[in-house]
C-alpha cells in the first residue's frame, strides 16, 4: 500500500550535503497533527510577527521556518545561521557586520546575516545558545529594527522577518538564568511547535516512503518494499532522533534487505550513526551503554553547540539526582564526586536553589541522633561506651 501522497511534503533545498547533519531532511504533513500545524503556519505566514519554533532536534524546525518564508511572499532570502555553532568572539560580528579594521582580522567590511537577510527571513537555529551579552543586543535590534555594525556608529535600516527556533525549553532557562525574559516575550509572538515523530504516527509511513524514493534514485537501485511487519516495527519504535533517524533507519534497511523486500531484521534503531549501531570505535551500540554514549556524540560533534561540553555535563547531573531520587549523598557516591562538588553544580545548574538547606535530611538524623531514613546508609553502630 503506498503511503507518499498523503500530504504536502518539505524537502531540505541542500538535502545532499547534510550527510553527517542531525537536521531533518524531509517533512510530511499526512497526519492530522502535522495537518493542524501546516494550517498554523500557512496562517502565521503572511504577518511578519516574530515566530519561535519550537521542538525536538530532528523534528523539522528549519523546513517550516523555510515554509514560513516561502508562504510570506517576502522577496529577499531565507539565511540560516546555526547560533550554537558561532564562535563566542566573532558571534556579534557574523550577526550584525564589521567594519575594516573593528578588530584583529577585520581586513574588510562585511555586512552581516541581519543584512544579507535584508527583505527577506533570517531563521535563528538554537537561538537558546546564544551568551547572555548577544541576547541583549539581539533584543535592541529587534526594538529598533536596525542594526549597527561592530566598529562603526551608522545604523542600517532593517525589514527582516526573524524566526527563531529552539529544542530547549527556554522558561526553565529563564528560570536558571540562562535566557533573557525580555528577549523571550520579543520572540514569542507566535509560537509554532512541531511533534516529535513519535507523536504523529500518521507521517512515519510516508516519509519512509519518501526516503526509500529518494535513496533508491541516488543509488540508481531498485526501490524496496516494507513487509508489514517492518511497518509495524517501524510504527511501535520510539524514534527518539526523529525524522534524522527516520531516515539513516531507511538507508540501512535498503542496503540489506534482499529480494527488494525490507524486513524487521534489517532495521536497525540504536546508536548515533542510527544505519550501522556501531561507534566510531567498532563498539556495538547495542550490547555496550558507553559506545551508544559514543554513538550519540557523534551525532553532536556534527553540530556542536558552542557550550557542548556544560550541557553534557549538566545532563549528568540532571539524570544522576533523579535516578537517586534527588538525594544528595546518594548522587555524589552515583558520580564519583565529593558532595561539596555535586553542590556546586546542582546551584550552578538551577536545580537547587543557592539558599538551600546545606544538611541533607539523612545527615540531619546522624548528627541528631536519629535512626537516618531505611536503606539509606549501611553502617554497623559502635557499641556505647
Amino acid at each position: 500500500m503506498s503511503h507518499q501522497n498523503a500530504g504536502q511534503v518539505l524537502i531540505h533545498p541542500n538535502a545532499q550535503s547534510h550527510v553527517l547533519s542531525v537536521r531533518a531532511k524531509a517533512m510530511i504533513f499526512a497526519d492530522p497533527r502535522s495537518q493542524a500545524l501546516l494550517e498554523q503556519i500557512e496562517q502565521v505566514a503572511k504577518s511578519d510577527v516574530t515566530v519561535l519554533v519550537t521542538g525536538e532536534t530532528g523534528t523539522g524546525k528549519e523546513l517550516v521556518a523555510r515554509h514560513l518564508h516561502r508562504e510570506s511572499g517576502r522577496r529577499g532570502e531565507f539565511v540560516a545561521v546555526n547560533c550554537g555553532a558561532l564562535s563566542p568572539t566573532l558571534a556579534e560580528a557574523e550577526l550584525f557586520g564589521h567594519q575594516a579594521g573593528a578588530f584583529t582580522g577585520a581586513t574588510e567590511t562585511r555586512a552581516g546575516w541581519f543584512e544579507v537577510a535584508n527583505g527577506g527571513t533570517l531563521f535563528l537555529d538554537e537561538v537558546g545558545d546564544l551568551p547572555l551579552a548577544l541576547q541583549v543586543k539581539l533584543l535592541r535590534v529587534l526594538q529598533e529594527r536596525e542594526v549597527v555594525r561592530v566598529g562603526s556608529r551608522k545604523p542600517v535600516p532593517l525589514n527582516v522577518r526573524l524566526v527563531a527556533a529552539t529544542n530547549l525549553d527556554l522558561p526553565q532557562a529563564i528560570a536558571a538564568g540562562r535566557f533573557r525574559t525580555d528577549l523571550y516575550y520579543r520572540l514569542n509572538v507566535a509560537t509554532l511547535d512541531v511533534p516529535p515523530l513519535a507523536g504523529r504516527p500518521g507521517d512515519l509511513l510516508p516519509l519512509a516512503e519518501h526516503f526509500l524514493q529518494m535513496y533508491g534514485d541516488r543509488l540508481q537501485a531498485r526501490i524496496p518494499v516494507l513487509a508489514p511487519d517492518a511497518e509495524a516495527a517501524l510504527l511501535r519504535h520510539s524514534w527518539p532522533g526523529n525524522i534524522r533517524e527516520l531516515e539513516n533507519v531507511i538507508h540501512y534497511a535498503m542496503l540489506t534487505c534482499k529480494d527488494g523486500i525490507i524486513r524487521p531484521q534489517n532495521l536497525r534503531f540504536a546508536g548515533a550513526q542510527p544505519a550501522s549501531g556501531i561507534a566510531a570505535d567498532g563498539r556495538d551500540a547495542d550490547a555496550d551503554p558507553y559506545a551508544a554514549i559514543a554513538a550519540q556524540l557523534e551525532r553532536l560533534f556534527a553540530e556542536p553547540p558552542a557550550d557542548l561540553y556544560a550541557r553534557l555535563e549538566e545532563l549528568i547531573v540532571r539524570q544522576g539526582f533523579t535516578a537517586t531520587g534527588s538525594n544528595q549523598v546518594k548522587t555524589a557516591r552515583l558520580l564519583g564526586i565529593s558532595r561539596n562538588t555535586l553542590r556546586t553544580q546542582l546551584k550552578r545548574f538551577g536545580i537547587i536553589s543557592a539558599g538551600a538547606d546545606p544538611v541533607a535530611p539523612e545527615e540531619r538524623g546522624l548528627r541528631t541522633g536519629c535512626a537516618p531514613p531505611s536503606g539509606a546508609w549501611n553502617f554497623t553502630q559502635s557499641p556505647s561506651t
